[in-house]
């Protein structure tokens, strides 16, 4: 029996080259504070558009992933995996070569699709694996890497000479780049095997579905919060210029929690875990609301950068356990990024005038939640539901 893989031997190179494929898909996710903000300085879009092109981006992503996981059958890895990469590059060309607030939308809900592909070839690789943790913490590491090292390059070079379409020329031409390490994926991952226990598995089962939602309530805080930091740093007293510089340490802390996760998931049971990290998420919340000093509302941030990544294997691995066909688990990108979408819109509505504490009353809501689908997913899985 292969010790490592429910079906299929991939090599090294392989894997490698998968979880590259997925990386280049989520990019975007950690350039979009440098990409759209340089749209809004140059006047291509305003606030609400810019709002509105991020969110449409975050959602098609989620589906995108969904639709070629479910719809597009597990063969012909190679073709698929350079179809959605020519559609990247053309994608995010157009949003540079073309002006208007509507194209900027269009175009990012375009790409958006095409790197949910992308993202799914990642995802399949990870729920064939007997160690699916694992695998999904290498896939975080370098996609954060990636992301950390690109943004160094636009922020410092790129978009000062070139501006946000500077920008977006370089997410293409990663897609285009990356079409030569097409030839490296496997030529098809095989069909998963069938549970050995078929009533303990299907994504309609209250386990797959508590697991789901409690990934989904987690980005929620994830996604409300990061989208107000300025707001809630403001009411704290604390300079944008000094929210911006958070954001960009974060990365280091992203990193180190994606490294950490790696190295320890094996060892740490996983709902304990994210219990845990929902109540520390629940204490940043409300450490918040309270408009906390400047050296506190640092480590807030960190913490939430550090959490962010470091979940993100035990979340794949409440979602294998959830369901043993692995369906579940292909829907762990679209729950965080449908989470990290709409949280920012849900906390919104909460945002009275002078004050952004709503916002983290909802974060706080959000984390709670996830505790609770947490403990419901135990309790459901202990009645083998």
């Amino acid at each position: 029996m292969n010790t490592e893989w429910l079906v299929g031997n991939p090599s090294r190179t392989n894997v490698f080259a998968a979880l590259w494929v997925g990386s280049v898909g989520l990019l975007v996710l950690g350039l979009q504070p440098i990409l759209l903000g340089a749209l809004l300085t140059s006047g291509r879009v305003n606030f609400d558009q810019l709002a509105l092109a991020a969110t449409v981006e975050i959602l098609a992503i989620g589906i995108g992933s969904v639709l070629s996981a479910f719809l597009l059958g597990s063969g012909a890895v190679r073709l698929k995996a350079a179809i959605f990469l020519i559609l990247s590059v053309v994608f995010n060309h157009a949003t540079a070569a073309t002006d208007g607030p509507t194209t900027v939308v269009v175009t990012r809900g375009l790409a958006g699709l095409a790197e949910g592909g992308l993202v799914a070839f990642a995802v399949e690789l990870i729920a064939r694996s007997r160690h699916p943790g694992r695998i999904g913490g290498y896939f975080v590491s370098l996609q954060t890497l990636a992301q950390a090292g690109i943004a160094v390059l636009l922020a410092l070079w790129i978009v000062p000479r070139w501006g946000a379409a500077g920008g977006f020329e370089v997410l293409a031409l990663v897609s285009a780049a990356s079409l030569v390490g097409v030839v490296l994926l496997p030529a098809g991952y095989g069909s998963l095997p069938k549970p050995s226990d078929p009533a303990g598995s299907g994504l309609w089962r209250p386990a797959a579905l508590t697991a789901l939602f409690a990934i989904f309530a987690f980005y929620m805080f994830l996604g409300s919060l990061w989208a107000f930091l300025e707001p809630l740093g403001g009411d704290a007293g604390i300079a944008a210029e000094v929210i911006g510089l958070m954001v960009s340490v974060s990365l280091v802390a992203q990193i180190l929690g994606a490294a950490i996760s790696t190295a320890v998931e094996a060892r740490l049971p996983f709902r304990p875990v994210l219990g845990v990290a929902g109540l520390l998420a629940l204490a940043i919340s409300l450490a918040i609301s309270l408009h906390p000093p400047a050296l506190v509302f640092w480590a807030l941030a960190m913490g939430i950068g550090f959490i962010w990544l470091f979940v993100v294997p035990f979340q794949i691995r409440l979602a294998v356990d959830a369901d043993a066909s692995r369906g579940a688990a292909l829907l762990v990108p679209a729950a965080q990024l449908f989470g990290a979408a709409l949280g920012p819109a849900g906390a919104s509505a909460f945002i009275d005038a002078g004050s952004s504490a709503g916002v983290a009353y909802f974060g706080a809501a959000s984390a709670a939640a996830s505790v609770i689908f947490i403990f419901l997913n135990a309790l459901m899985r202990r009645r083998g539901h």
